[in-house]
């Protein structure tokens, strides 16, 4: 066991987003709502690294990013056309690399900043700091410790028995913390975490978690700067875990939603409109409203609220809950 130890204690708000995520992962990996479908892959991956570059200044836009990928003439700055060539080489190479290994470490330090820094894959020999302007935000820890530091990181890495949810996020932190390059920390970083998740559930290879990140960029500097200042990690933690969560829900509810579009049709093409249809939605989507129902089943809301009162008088459908937060229970 690795004698370091980073500053973390568990929450019950760190606990319960955990058992979220792992909930949501089981039912989007498990239930195939989450195909691999190469077009969304790809379209997440270049998300991903357009986001992750994007954090760190560079101007190209997605449409821009997804042109140098197809390996288009794009107008540009040269800087910024490099950065997302080795980004994209990076992230294609992710599954070859070990999360564990120091060395694969500086291999993708190498890929990312190749050409655009002398010292790309080595740690840097300067003492840095971090700024917001010309502001000192913080100030990384001295050149000639960064090796032992990241040594002692990895042997944590390596041994501790966290949850990966957790050791990527705290990894995340301290990476940061530590700055041990003289450039493109944040984007190694980054990639890093991802590469953790991955090793941990695949489909974390194409979920675009940077692209949540660069939307709640401004959150994302202060919590780990509260984490950094306070040498804890719980609220960079709770962060990351807090967006990871509303991801797989937003992918959860957008692949449900064309699931409850797929039976309704079948049912109507097939002559079941009217109560099989409602049951169809019901069964997918509980907390459906009347409305949504007449909606997807293309008839009146009156119609929809007909049936469910037929329904339940039947004692198919049994309402749980308020009228505006509760949800429908079948019984067949």
């Amino acid at each position: 066991m690795s004698s370091y130890s980073p500053p973390f204690q568990m929450t019950d708000e760190i606990m319960n987003l955990m058992a979220e995520i792992s909930e949501l992962v089981g039912i989007v990996s498990v239930d195939g709502q989450f195909t691999p479908d190469p077009k969304l892959r790809r379209e997440n991956r270049i998300k991903s690294i357009y986001s992750s570059l994007a954090i760190e200044q560079n101007t190209l836009s997605l449409d821009q990013v997804t042109a140098v990928i197809d390996g288009k003439r794009v107008l540009g700055p040269p800087k910024d056309i490099r950065e997302v060539q080795n980004a994209y080489e990076a992230y294609e190479r992710l599954s070859e690399l070990d999360p564990e290994s120091m060395e694969d470490l500086l291999l993708a330090h190498r890929m990312m900043m190749q050409d655009l820094v002398p010292d790309a894959g080595c740690f840097r020999s300067g003492n840095v700091g971090v700024f917001r302007g010309e502001q000192l935000m913080h100030a990384g820890t001295p050149a000639a410790y960064v090796p032992e530091v990241m040594r002692q990181l990895f042997d944590w890495l390596r041994t501790t028995s966290v949850h990966p949810l957790i050791k990527g996020a705290i990894f995340h932190c301290e990476f940061e913390y530590i700055h041990p390059f003289s450039d493109g920390n944040g984007r190694t970083g980054r990639l890093w975490h991802s590469l953790i998740l991955q090793q941990w559930r695949p489909i974390f290879a194409w979920l675009p978690i940077e692209n949540m990140i660069h939307e709640h960029q401004e959150e994302y500097y202060q919590a780990l700067n509260v984490a950094q200042n306070s040498a804890q990690n719980e609220v960079f933690t709770s962060f990351i875990l807090r967006l990871i969560r509303n991801l797989l829900q937003e992918i959860h509810e957008g692949q449900a939603g064309n699931v409850v579009d797929n039976v309704v049709n079948s049912v109507v093409e097939n002559g079941g409109k009217g109560q099989n249809a409602v049951m169809a939605v019901l069964k997918k989507k509980p907390k459906a409203s009347a409305r949504e129902i007449a909606a997807l089943a293309n008839m009146s809301e009156r119609q929809i609220q007909r049936i469910q009162a037929e329904l339940k008088a039947q004692g198919v459908l049994i309402r749980h809950g308020s009228p505006k937060g509760g949800w429908w229970e079948i019984r067949e």
